[in-house]
C-alpha cells in the first residue's frame, strides 16, 4: 500500500539548509521526514539536497539518545568484499565522543547488514604507526583498544581502505568526505581512460569486442549503483540519502538499503549497543 503525497514547495540543491527548515515545511522532503517522525513510514529515501536533507532529518528526528550526532555511512568495494565508512561529510569537526560513536554505529552497521559477526575497526589516519595522528585520533585509538567489545584493528591509511583490511572505516566527515570524492574522481578518470584506449584504432575496438564478457564481470563488481545509499546513522528513523546521478538501478539500492535497515531493526540494535559499550 502506498499514498501520494501532494507537495508545493522544491528544494534545490541551492536551498539553504536552514531556509529548507525553516520555509519549505510543503516540500516532499519535509513532508517525508514528518511522516517516519510520526510513525506513518518506516524509512525514506531521497536524492535531493544533502545538507537539507541532513539538518531536517535531525531537527525533527532528533538523535538516538547516547549518540553525539548523526554520521553518514556507505559502503564501498574491496579486495575482499564490502568495508562501510563514516562519517563522510555529515561533521566536519569532531570530538573524541563523535568518533567513538561512529565506531558504534559502524560496528552495528556491519554486523547487521553484512552480518559479519566481530567487525574488525580502523581508524583513518595519515600513517599506521602507532605515534601518528592529532590528539583526537591517538585518544579514540586508546579507547578503542581497552573496550573488550571492539574488534579494533587499529590505524589505516587512505590506500589500505580499497584492500579491505578492515570492515569499518572510522573517521570525521572532513577527511571521510575528501576520501570519497577522491575516490570517485579516481573511477571517473580510470573510466575514461579505459574508454578513450580502446577508441584510439581498429585494434583497441576489436580488442574492446574480445574483452567485453570481462569488463562486464568489472562493472558488476565496481558499479556505483551497487553501493549506492548513503545511510544517515544515529538518528531516531531510518534515512538514506541516493546520490543525484544515480540512475534507476542505483536508486533501487538505496531503496533496498532503507528496506533492510528497517526490516533488521537497526537502531534498536545501536541503543543494545550503546549500553554495552565504553562503559
Amino acid at each position: 500500500m502506498y499514498n501520494i503525497v501532494d507537495t508545493s514547495q522544491v528544494i534545490s540543491n541551492e536551498t539553504k539548509p536552514t531556509d529548507a527548515l525553516r520555509k519549505y515545511k510543503n516540500s516532499s522532503m519535509f513532508r517525508a521526514v514528518q511522516s517516519v517522525k510520526d510513525g506513518k513510514s518506516h524509512a525514506i529515501v531521497s536524492s535531493g539536497n544533502t545538507g537539507a536533507l541532513m539538518v531536517i532529518s535531525t531537527v525533527l528526528m532528533k538523535t538516538i539518545k547516547g549518540i553525539s550526532r548523526p554520521a553518514i555511512a556507505s559502503m564501498f568495494p574491496t579486495m575482499k568484499s564490502k568495508t562501510v565508512m563514516l562519517d563522510l561529510g555529515a561533521n566536519i569537526e569532531c570530538d573524541l565522543k563523535n568518533i567513538l560513536d561512529f565506531a558504534i554505529l559502524g560496528k552495528t552497521f556491519s554486523k547487521t547488514l553484512l552480518n559479519i559477526n566481530k567487525p574488525k575497526i580502523g581508524l583513518l589516519n595519515v600513517g599506521s604507526e602507532v605515534l601518528k595522528g592529532n590528539q583526537i585520533v591517538q585518544l579514540a585509538a586508546k579507547k578503542l583498544q581497552m573496550e573488550k567489545n571492539i574488534n579494533f584493528y587499529g590505524f589505516i591509511e587512505g590506500n589500505d581502505i580499497p584492500k579491505g583490511l578492515v570492515d569499518v572505516v572510522v573517521t570525521d566527515g572532513f577527511t571521510g568526505n575528501i576520501a570519497l570524492k577522491t575516490a570517485e574522481g579516481t573511477a571517473d578518470l580510470y573510466t575514461s581512460y579505459l574508454k578513450s584506449s580502446f577508441k584510439d584504432n581498429l585494434y583497441s575496438k576489436f580488442a574492446f569486442i574480445i574483452s567485453l564478457p570481462v569488463l562486464k564481470s568489472l562493472w558488476n563488481r565496481v558499479n556505483p549503483g551497487k553501493y549506492n545509499g548513503a545511510m544517515f546513522l544515529g538518528l531516531n528513523g531510518i534515512v538514506v540519502k541516493s546520490h543525484g546521478r544515480s540512475d534507476a538501478y542505483g536508486f533501487a539500492n538505496a531503496i533496498s538499503v532503507a528496506y533492510d535497515l528497517s526490516i533488521n531493526n537497526f537502531n534498536e540494535k545501536i541503543i543494545s549497543d550503546i549500553k554495552k559499550l565504553f562503559k
